[in-house]
């Protein structure tokens, strides 16, 4: 008898493929916290940065929380809980300080924004959405992909990504309803959805209204060179990476996730059918609508009337919460319906991304890896730069993740004589897209509730969809930027 097929007591099989990680993940977290001090991390100017007992253990508490994700080994959202048991409990932060992330704004964001999804599918919005959209679309299954790529990609010009899939989400699950498989998952399912978080991040890298990553480096950005970069600067350089990832990754879903059948048959006339049974619009879906699009609208607009500026995202999608119950949109029984474990799951992201950071432990980590690049080829050192984004935007905030590694890269950019602007936008790109672990992006924890995939799934696809983004970010640096006008190269 193997060992898969060795029965306990109560006559249950032994789950080994949940076992392994599991320990291999406890036994990391032991061999890295235990360890000895390990060396300094030394910048090009010769600064050294000491890898405190804190910082390492933010490491080890790193590798325990990675491990665990990608193998599932528990509900995500557990395995969250004991990034915040563990930091506590080894003395690697205050609990008071490990468990407030929890309760971080970004988190209340997420919750508002899944809040959003469960008011658009009870008022019966997303399936008149989805079946006007599939009216203009058609039939075939790959076009209904770049159908709600494009519908995306689009959206977050205007609107933060996070939002985006709040809204788009429901929708495709009215969509995904059509396909006729239930709720089993197919190639079809997982595509729709893992595309729809990967094309929240391609698109959201276009604008400054996409995500507040761009803000926040621009700013960062200007303080560091006292350079300015615009609105319009931003677009016009990102918007021909932005929009050729997302062919790029239609492309990708219509070959390694091509739908099992290549056509819904009478989608056209079911979705007729379908339309006529809503009726027209009811005055909840009304009051939802305005309650929805004016909170965007606001958040839209802060990024140029500088007396909104000073207004919380997150305090202001919750009012959209609130509201909803003040008109009866929602109520009581609607609460118990909320994704806990995806809401747990971007707490953990969000305790372990400070714990790093505040920790020193990121920062260690930047320093060593550029560093290691100082002598490179320039375009060499610039996609190190993005990669080293690209991974860690996977762990924790996008942009804290520029914050570590721009004071870092610009010193070295300067002495190998590569302008700041192509180290800056290289950067924003990767910290776009994390394609790789639930917890680099709202968006990808929000397609995880449609359940058509398993986090394990989602990290063995990110990995291609992460070579192609820096097949893209490569020739961006090489030809695009060039042509439109960057200067890549800067006097040393």
């Amino acid at each position: 008898m193997s060992a898969d097929a060795a029965i306990t007591s109560k006559g249950s099989k032994i789950e080994w493929s949940r076992i392994i990680p599991m320990v291999v993940g406890v036994i990391l977290f032991f061999v890295v916290y235990y360890s000895p001090p390990w060396p300094d991390a030394v910048d090009p100017m010769g600064k050294h940065f000491a890898l405190s007992p804190e910082g390492k253990g933010a490491l080890a508490v790193f590798l325990l929380a990675g491990t665990w994700w990608v193998f599932e080994v528990v509900p995500i959202g557990v395995t969250s809980l004991v990034i915040g048991i563990t930091q506590a409990l080894f003395m690697i932060r205050p609990a008071k300080a490990a468990f407030k992330d929890f309760m971080d704004p970004s988190v209340l964001f997420i919750f508002a924004s899944l809040v959003i999804g469960i008011v658009f599918t009870k008022t019966g919005l997303t399936k008149r959405m989805a079946y006007k959209m599939l009216g203009w679309i058609g039939e075939k299954t790959t076009t209904i992909y770049l159908g709600v790529f494009v519908l995306i990609a689009l959206l977050t010009h205007v609107m933060a990504h996070t939002g985006v899939a709040a809204t788009v989400y429901p929708l495709l699950l009215a969509i995904y309803a059509l396909y006729g498989e239930g709720n089993k998952p197919t190639k079809f399912g997982k595509g729709l959805f893992i595309g729809m978080a990967y094309v929240c991040g391609a698109g959201s890298i276009i604008t400054l209204l996409g995500a507040a990553r761009g803000i926040v480096a621009l700013g960062f950005f200007k303080e560091m060179t006292g350079k300015d970069v615009s609105f319009f600067d931003l677009s016009y350089y990102m918007a021909p990476v932005g929009w050729l990832m997302v062919i790029l990754l239609w492309v990708f879903f219509a070959i390694f996730f091509r739908p099992e059948k290549p056509v819904i048959a009478g989608l056209k006339e079911r979705v007729k059918e379908l339309s006529a049974d809503l009726g027209p619009i009811t005055r909840k879906e009304i009051i939802s609508l305005i309650i929805v699009l004016g909170a965007i609208t606001v958040m839209s607009l802060q990024v140029m009337v500088p007396a909104l500026q000073k207004l919380d995202k997150s305090a202001i999608f919750l009012v959209s919460t609130v509201l909803f119950f003040v008109f009866n949109i929602l109520d009581i029984n609607d609460l118990e319906v909320i994704p806990w474990n995806i809401i747990l799951l971007f707490a953990g992201a969000m305790s372990i991304g400070f714990c790093l950071w505040e920790t020193g432990a990121a920062q260690w980590l930047a320093v060593n890896w550029l560093s290691m690049f100082k002598e490179a080829n320039w375009f060499v050192f610039v996609l190190s730069i993005a990669f080293f984004v690209m991974v860690m935007t996977n762990f924790i905030m996008n942009v804290a993740a520029i914050a570590i590694s721009l004071p870092v890269a610009l010193v070295i950019a300067k002495y190998l004589g590569v302008s700041a602007e192509v180290v800056m936008f290289a950067s924003l790109v990767t910290a776009g897209m994390p394609f790789i672990l639930l917890v680099g992006a709202a968006p990808n924890a929000i397609a995880y509730d449609s359940k058509q995939f398993t986090s394990g799934e989602f990290f063995m696809w990110g990995i291609p969809a992460s070579i192609i983004l820096m097949i893209v970010v490569g020739l961006a640096c090489a030809v695009i930027w060039p042509v439109l006008g960057m200067s890549i190269l800067a006097p040393k």
